[in-house]
Formats: structure tokens, C-alpha cells, sequence
């Protein structure tokens, strides 16, 4: 297995630790999580643990924000047609399914509509195809979701035929802003709103509460359209503190509410991800729902997608989430045979495994998986990889990135070899002429080895606090569990245990590569565990020498029984 870095977390100041437990009467474990979560009184430990709606920030603190619902309000009332245009990817069609339902009820079904852009015809973003569609049916306003604040050109063309644009978009805005009737963008250097990190879907919902403010109506129906914005967050794979984790919780509340009728779509999705009996979280989003509802656009048509999370009843919604669920099932094809075929081309050529940086060209991959595929990539060759084919007569891919290195900026330093690009620190999106591809693989490597630390390479594990085995009980999951939703920002806790040993006999492969185990500390507090990919440790293990692990806590479930269980991160052996 790879090698990986234990990072150990500084530990928190010991009086603000005992002052703290002595408020909450909780293990002091618990506690010591919180304070290096910065979350130090009792106050702050009570809107944490129960993130309450009306925290939310004021949407009118967001730049252009009136802007934007007094065009909105004039489209209502001026019997206008409005278009709501996303991207293609999880948070652009829970975007577009939470405003189209929303303002469907206000407009009516006549006067608005959704688009997807074509991820193979159109491309990312705002599209003239879709500004063309606008024009010929008669819809005077697009509301872009998830996209265009870099689209300078494509609204400066709507604006020539009459079209308005109100951008919702949570990506970094370019040097020049699109000349649109409002850009909404935490991001903005201009934009005083307090919380930056919204996903699109959330500044989407931002424009949501904020139509409703104005128009004085209940934000209960709003409410209800949380369980869209708890799974952009979790697909999007933004900071779940702050404003994100009280959407994301009261969403996910929504999603795990056995009482409350559930969206059809996300019901399906259960039923395919055998996640029916389960209860919901950030991961059963992040591996259940998100591959689905982006193999839509990856694969064909993202449209499929929308119309599954907009679904009325049980039928029509299995109906789609099958249709939705066959193409991811084409989708893990391509992903798995392009990634065999990239880690040959790696493991086949000396000067690229040696090199610091990973970027490949085949001009037959399928564009769908490319970002996926440079994920799998990372897995064995822990380094930036960017992975590259053929669309349109011109070299397009994603990029992805390891902790700490901004792949967006080494390739904004390629930008004269490019034609477009755009993205995050950690993931990106680029096109380039087919001819630039030798330059632009040779410069981005000269940025990636000039730049990177060597300990960048090597994948790190953050471990919150070490732990004796004795103190990880039912209770102190149970605790645990109330720190949730957890993604970035709000990590689900690792720890780490010393000088452990497995169990006599307890030691087994299971499914060809796992090691499923039980541990034992001090010759009791026998606890189980699986360490996924760990079986290589099978052997060193059954020897009896005692190591040290790190670790999250989970709940297995197995034949209707539920027990604890550590899922293991990794192993030190400990020092002769």
C-alpha cells in the first residue's frame, strides 16, 4: 500500500478543554474534538450540535441580490417567460430542480422552463445554444445556476438579443464580471456576504429565500427544498461549517424523516444504492446519490436527471432513476477500463513515473469520466494529475489535485497554451489546441516540480486525538454521531490507538483485499475492524506484533445486527 503521513493535530488548550466539559458534562474526548473545531463556549457547542434555520445569513447582504429579485418580480409581474439554465453535474441539476419547482408554483408551468447544456455539443457553462433556444421560445430571462460568472462573452451575446441573465454561481469570478442584470457570487472581491463557501445550489436557494422575503410568503414550502441543497453540498464537496452545515443539516433531517412523504427521485435512489434501511449522511450522498445523478451528464443527457428529482410519483421516478442508473452503470465501464489504461501508461514509462506531475492525452477516452479517472489516477500516484482527450477537434479533461497544491493556479500559469479553463484549487476544468498538448504537459510539470513539497507527494491522515480502546463505547458514539453531518471542515474524527494487537484467530481476508480483524489493547476491549485494501498486512499481522492504528468510528450492520466497528485508516508497526 502507498505510504501515507500521520499528521497529529495540535491539542487544545487544557483549561479551555476542562472549562468546556465541565458546561457540557460530556467526555472530555468530545470536547477536545470541539475546541480544535474552534468551538470553545457553550453557546457555540449548542449551535453546533443543533444548527437552528435562522442563522442563515440575510440574503440581501449579497452583492446585487436586490438586483437580482426586483428583475425577478418584474418577470412575475410583467407575465414574462423565465428559463432556469445549470450545469450538468450534481450541484447544477439540484440547482435548477430547486428553482424550476420552486418558481413553477408562481409562474406556472406556460411561462418557465429548465435547460442543461449539452456536455459534449455545448460544452460547460452558458452555452449560445442555450441563449439561441431562450431567444426562438420566448423567454426574456435565464437564471444560470452553478455557472457563468466567467461567461463574459455568452451574456454580452444574450444582451445583444434581448435576453437578461441573473448569474447564481459560487465559483472564483475571472478579472471581468459578465455585464448580467445580477451576478450573485460569494466569491466576488466586491461581496460582503458573510459566508463564502456556499455550493451553487445553496446561492441558488439564497435567491430563493430572498424572492421570498420580498414577497412576504412563509419560507416553510422553501424549507421543504433543503434535501436538494444537503446533496449539492455533499456532491460539491464544499466546507460543511457555518452556513453549509445548517443547510446540510436540516437537510439531511429532511432526507432521514420517516414520517414525512419523501421526493420521489431520492426514494429510487435509496432503493438502487441499497441505502432503503439506512440511515443518511454526507457519504451515503457523496457514493449513493452523486455517481447517478452525474452519470446522466457524464454519459448523455443531464436533462434525465432533473426530471428524476422532479418526479411526482413513486413510478415515474423509479422509471428514470432506472434510466439514470444504467448509464452510470456505462459510466463505471468506462471508468474502469480508461484507468487501467492510464496507470499502464504510467507504470510503462519511466520519466513518467518519475515525474512529479501526471498528465495524459488519449484521444479515444470517453470526455464523461476523465475527472474520475484522474481521481483513480491520485489513488496509486499520489501527485497532480490532469487527465486529457479529444472533443471537438480540440485536447479537453479535468484536473484534480493533492492536499495543499492548487492545481488551478499551476494551470492558470499555462494559460497562453490554452483556450479556456476554470475551477477550484482542488479541481479543475481545461481546453486547449490539440498541438499544445506536448507544451503543456512539459510546462505544467516544470510548475508542479518547481513548486510542490516533497511531503505534498506523500498522502497525508490528519488524526484528531489518540485514543485507549476502553473509552470507545456505545455512548461515545453516540456522542460522536451528533457531530454530524461531516465533509470538509468538519471532518468525521480520526484517531489513532497504540500498541494494539489483532485478536487470536480473529485475522481474515474477506473479498480478495480486505482485512477484517478484532483489536484488543492491555488484553481487552476486544473491538472489531475492517481495514479496506489492507490485506497485504495480513500476514505481518497474524505474527502478533503489536502496532498502532488509525481510525473512524462506524456502525456495521449485518444480517439486521448493528455493532461498532473501526474503520481503519492505516497501520504503524511499532518500534522495536
Amino acid at each position: 500500500m502507498i505510504e501515507k503521513r500521520w499528521i497529529r493535530k495540535d491539542a487544545p488548550d487544557a483549561e479551555q478543554v476542562a472549562h468546556l466539559a465541565g458546561a457540557l458534562r460530556v467526555n472530555e474526548a468530545i470536547v477536545r474534538l470541539l475546541c480544535q473545531r474552534e468551538i470553545g463556549t457553550f453557546e457555540q457547542a449548542r449551535a453546533y450540535f443543533r444548527p437552528d434555520l435562522s442563522q442563515l445569513h440575510d440574503p440581501l447582504l449579497m452583492r446585487d441580490m436586490d438586483r437580482a429579485v426586483d428583475r425577478l418580480v418584474r418577470a412575475l409581474h410583467a407575465g414574462e417567460r423565465v428559463l432556469v439554465f445549470g450545469d450538468y453535474d450534481v450541484d447544477g441539476t439540484t440547482s435548477v430542480a430547486l428553482v424550476y419547482s420552486y418558481l413553477r408554483r408562481f409562474f406556472g408551468p406556460e411561462r418557465i422552463d429548465y435547460y442543461i447544456p449539452d456536455r459534449y455539443k455545448e460544452g460547460y457553462g452558458v452555452s449560445e445554444a442555450g441563449i439561441d433556444f431562450a431567444k426562438a421560445e420566448g423567454f426574456q430571462l435565464i437564471i444560470a445556476l452553478d455557472c457563468g460568472v466567467k461567461s463574459v462573452d455568452k451574456v454580452a451575446y444574450a444582451n445583444e438579443r434581448g435576453v437578461d441573465f441573473i448569474i447564481c454561481d459560487h465559483h472564483l469570478p475571472g478579472a471581468e464580471l459578465p455585464a448580467a442584470v445580477a451576478v450573485l457570487d460569494p466569491k466576488r472581491a466586491d461581496c460582503a456576504y458573510p459566508f463564502k463557501e456556499l455550493s451553487g445550489c445553496g446561492v441558488g436557494f439564497k435567491l430563493m429565500q430572498a424572492f421570498t422575503e420580498h414577497q412576504g410568503l412563509p419560507e416553510a414550502e422553501l424549507h421543504e427544498l433543503l434535501d436538494l441543497v444537503a446533496v449539492s453540498i455533499a456532491a460539491d464537496i464544499v466546507p460543511i461549517y457555518g452556513e453549509n452545515r445548517t443547510l446540510a443539516f436540516h437537510g439531511l433531517r429532511l432526507l432521514n424523516d420517516k414520517a414525512r412523504a419523501q421526493r420521489p427521485g431520492f426514494e429510487a435512489l435509496r432503493e438502487l444504492a441499497g441505502l432503503r434501511e439506512s440511515e443518511l449522511n454526507v457519504s451515503s450522498l457523496v457514493f449513493g446519490f452523486s455517481p447517478r445523478i452525474n452519470a446522466a451528464g457524464r454519459m448523455g443527457d443531464a436533462k434525465r436527471a432533473v426530471a428524476m428529482l422532479l418526479a411526482d410519483s413513486a413510478e415515474q421516478a423509479k422509471e428514470k432513476a432506472g434510466v439514470v442508473d444504467k448509464t452510470n452503470q456505462e459510466r463505471r465501464g468506462f471508468d474502469t477500463s480508461i484507468t487501467k489504461e492510464a496507470l499502464a501508461m504510467i507504470e510503462d514509462d519511466a520519466a513518467l513515473r518519475a515525474a512529479a506531475s501526471t498528465v495524459l492525452f488519449k484521444e479515444d477516452w470517453h470526455k464523461g469520466v476523465v475527472g474520475i479517472v484522474a481521481s483513480r489516477c491520485i489513488d496509486k500516484y499520489y501527485r497532480p494529475t490532469i487527465i486529457l482527450t479529444e472533443s471537438n477537434g480540440k485536447a479537453t479533461g479535468s484536473a484534480r489535485s493533492v492536499v495543499g497544491f492548487d492545481v488551478h493556479q499551476a494551470i492558470e500559469e499555462c494559460a497562453d497554451l490554452l483556450d479556456q479553463f476554470g475551477g477550484h484549487m482542488y479541481a479543475a476544468g481545461l481546453t486547449l489546441p490539440l498541438e499544445n498538448v506536448p507544451a503543456f504537459q512539459a510546462r505544467f510539470e516544470q510548475i508542479v516540480a518547481g513548486r510542490i513539497k516533497p511531503e505534498q507527494l506523500i498522502p497525508p491522515v490528519d488524526i484528531d486525538c489518540t485514543l485507549p480502546l476502553s473509552d470507545i463505547t456505545p455512548s461515545f458514539y453516540k456522542l460522536l454521531s451528533q457531530m454530524e453531518p461531516f465533509g470538509p471542515g468538519n471532518t468525521n474524527p480520526v484517531f489513532a490507538s497504540e500498541n494494539v494487537y489483532a485478536a487470536p484467530d480473529s485475522a481474515r481476508i474477506v473479498g480478495n483485499s480486505h482485512l477484517k480483524l478484532a483489536l484488543t489493547q492491555d488484553g481487552h476491549h476486544r473491538l472489531d475492524a475492517i481495514g479496506f485494501g489492507f490485506g497485504d498486512y495480513y500476514d505481518r499481522i497474524r505474527e502478533g506484533q503489536p502496532f498502532s492504528v488509525c481510525y473512524t468510528l462506524e456502525i456495521n450492520e449485518y444480517r439486521g445486527t448493528k455493532t461498532l466497528q473501526l474503520r481503519v485508516k492505516d497501520i504503524r508497526w511499532e518500534e522495536a
